[in-house]
């Protein structure tokens, strides 16, 4: 009989598989892949607020919601940014810094504050926030994953043609009286929030590379959109649950299987583009 944590593992997999899936060929045909740099940034800084929170409120659940609405705002700046003039590098390079810093200080206030609450075992929060604890997922985690998921899918699949000719077209969005700053902002935050929502699954390490490679693999695969989403999504539901299985067999997490395997593949398209 499969073990009840492996379920929900398999599932959260799914759910994760089919959001990066779709939103990977996005984050490649827009050039968003210096974004979730920043996302790291803004995940961990919210990480760090929320815990600072969960622990004055004795309530930890706030880390998840406070890097959400953290997150988020953080893209929106960028997006904002972005539309005032600055380049895409520009904008995140300068949010990025300032969030980094913001980091390092809160990092420096929740350890004051930890010394001064009863010992609760955060560092192996942080460490699990860090690399994925998909095989500790909840109930209500994977409850909350499920829905949330489905609402930022059908956000994502109601306006997917408009946020490709985004990425081809935008002065053509523009001349059929389209708001191209609208449609760049719910695009960043649809990245940032579904960041936010995966990252305890998947790992802030590894949350680049999984949003990045299967949509980079999948456009060298094909032109063709249909089959570049096809490939997106069944490399990724492939990768991650081979990696769960493979994590339940070796104890190893799950997350850096996943990337290893993507890089592989990456790499051997390649070598082989080379050769040719």
């Amino acid at each position: 009989m499969i073990p009840e944590y492996l379920l929900r593992a398999i599932l959260a997999s799914i759910v994760v598989s089919v959001l990066l899936g779709t939103l990977s060929p996005l984050i490649n045909t827009k050039g968003l892949a210096f974004l979730t740099h920043a996302l790291f940034h803004a995940l961990l800084f919210g990480a760090v607020l929320g815990m600072i929170l969960g622990l004055l409120l004795s309530n930890i659940a706030l880390v998840t919601a406070t890097a959400l609405i953290v997150t988020v705002l953080v893209v929106l700046l960028i997006a904002w940014l972005e539309r005032a003039g600055f380049s895409p590098d520009s904008a995140v390079g300068i949010v990025a810094s300032f969030v980094a810093g913001l980091t390092v200080l809160g990092f420096g206030v929740l350890y004051r504050v930890m010394a001064s609450r009863p010992y609760f075992p955060l560092s192996q929060n942080i460490v699990s926030y860090l690399t994925g604890e998909i095989f500790l997922i909840s109930l209500n985690d994977l409850t909350v994953l499920v829905f949330g998921g489905a609402l930022l899918f059908f956000v994502l699949l109601l306006l997917y043609r408009d946020f490709l000719y985004l990425s081809f077209d935008p002065e053509g969005i523009e001349s059929y009286g389209g708001n191209v700053g609208a449609y760049l902002m719910t695009l960043y935050v649809l990245v940032g929030a579904t960041g936010a929502l995966i990252v305890q699954t998947v790992g802030l390490i590894t949350l680049q590379v999984v949003a990045v490679l299967p949509g980079a693999i999948a456009l060298m695969v094909s032109s063709n959109v249909r089959k570049v989403l096809a490939v997106s999504v069944a490399l990724t539901l492939a990768v991650q649950l081979s990696s769960v299985a493979l994590a339940y067999l070796t104890d190893i997490p799950p997350s850096g299987l996943a990337t290893i395997m993507l890089g592989v593949v990456y790499g051997g398209l390649l070598l082989r583009g080379v050769k040719a």
